[in-house]
């Protein structure tokens, strides 16, 4: 069963289609659109994250403070 509160497949095809909720064409931005990921126009080549979530925000800047230590504790190994 679905939730009320969640969006049709039409209104979520809306967002992704429209380029007011994309930054500089590669960056999907909109708060309205509660999904963190949702899957590429061709879904082989993956997923696209919404970074209006604050999740994502959250995932990516550990993702790269964890790129950054990795990338400090390689140059001093050598």
């Amino acid at each position: 069963m679905r939730d009320n509160n969640e969006p049709s497949e039409e209104i979520k095809n809306e967002w992704e289609n429209d380029p007011e909720n994309w930054i500089w064409g590669m960056f999907y931005y909109n708060p309205k659109d509660k999904r963190q990921y949702f899957p590429k126009k061709m879904k082989e080549l993956g997923w696209h994250a919404n970074y209006a979530n604050s999740n994502n925000i959250i995932i990516l800047s550990l993702l790269f403070a964890i790129i950054l230590t990795f990338l400090k504790y390689a140059k001093y190994k050598q």
